[in-house]
């Protein structure tokens, strides 16, 4: 059932070694100022994302939904978010739109302000799988009204649904099945983690979503994910632990899709800290997407992650004082060397 998958998701991240071994954030080094001329109050590090206003150039990504538990896991997250200005993704919706039992873990979001609510259904719902009536424009428009939300992202988790014994693995028609959503629904094309080449971004641009979330490769390995669930398949386990590096570094693909189409661009992937929003948004991202950082503090309580995030903001802002920025927008014009591995992937 969805609802069990959904658990063993969390359950697996908060309790499994599912990380990518390799940090390409580290293969990015910035130029430091002796004298940055600027004073650390004058920095600010809020931005407009979407015709929203936001405290920090930071979003909560959408993690999770639609099983006993995922209510006050969510209400934690809405109230963090609320608390410290940023935006806030939710878990896909699916499991609500298929089952109207499961929608109040989604519904309570409705109570909470966050300057940025996008919601959440995936891009392999979009059309038929084994002849299940595929979401369309009512869906999306229903997953938006559920949590009073601002744009809708459909998440392309592929590599996830490859390796996963009940995973979707049709995927013909689905960017014409985005374009008619997007005609009518503001809307978000979404990585899960293998990263988004420029191809793609140009494809997506061309289905009118208002902007892309890389989900590169640097975080959680969402294959890495499955096979820990898969307890009576040896061969799609084994498949699962190979592909557990595969996809596109978010670096790269933030350098990539910047270079490609001129949309808004979230960069999900492996941030853990200040100093990489910093990295991310010199290459090129408009703001940063974080889950996996931020799980481990809301199982301590909304207290742990508002704290988590306002100690994000600040390093941001510390690592901006260093290298003389006074706002955001001056991060994408600062210098920086490119590295070991991520050299080879951007040569």
């Amino acid at each position: 059932m969805i609802e069990s998958r959904k658990k063993d998701h969390i359950d697996i991240c908060l309790n499994e070694d599912v990380e990518i071994k390799k940090n390409y954030w580290d293969e990015i080094k910035l130029y430091h100022q002796s004298a940055p001329e600027i004073n650390i109050d004058d920095i600010s590090i809020r931005t407009n994302f979407l015709g929203r206003r936001l405290e920090a150039p930071i979003m909560i990504a959408g993690i999770t939904g639609g099983y006993e538990g995922a209510k006050g896991f969510n209400k934690r997250l809405a109230e963090t978010a609320e608390k410290t200005g940023i935006g806030l993704g939710v878990g896909s919706q699916r499991p609500a739109l298929e089952d109207e039992r499961l929608r109040d873990s989604y519904e309570l979001l409705a109570e909470f302000s966050p300057p940025l609510v996008v919601g959440n259904i995936g891009a392999p719902q979009l059309i038929s799988q084994d002849g299940e009536k595929p979401f369309g424009v009512s869906e999306a428009k229903e997953a938006l009204k559920m949590i009073d939300g601002d744009h809708l992202a459909v998440h392309f988790n592929y590599l996830q649904e490859a390796v996963q014994p009940e995973g979707d693995l049709k995927s013909k028609g689905v960017l014409n099945a985005l374009k008619n959503i997007s005609k009518k629904v503001p809307t978000i094309a979404k990585e899960t983690g293998a990263g988004m080449s420029p191809e793609m971004a140009m494809k997506f641009r061309d289905s009118r979503v208002e902007a892309i979330d890389v989900g590169g490769m640097g975080g959680t390995s969402f294959s890495a994910v499955e096979a820990h669930r898969i307890e009576d398949d040896d061969n799609i386990k084994y498949i699962a632990e190979d592909l557990r590096e595969w996809g596109i570094p978010t670096p790269v693909s933030i350098v990539k899709c910047r270079g490609s189409v001129s949309l808004p661009l979230i960069a999900t992937g492996g941030i853990r800290n200040g100093l990489q929003i910093a990295k991310a948004l010199v290459l090129g991202a408009d703001i940063v997407g974080i889950a996996g950082g931020i799980l481990p503090e809301i199982g301590k309580g909304e207290k742990a992650a508002v704290e988590y995030i306002e100690r994000l903001k600040y390093e941001l802002k510390l690592t901006m004082f260093l290298l003389g920025c006074e706002d955001v927008k001056d991060l994408f014009d600062i210098n920086r060397v490119i590295t070991g591995e991520l050299k080879s992937w951007l040569s």
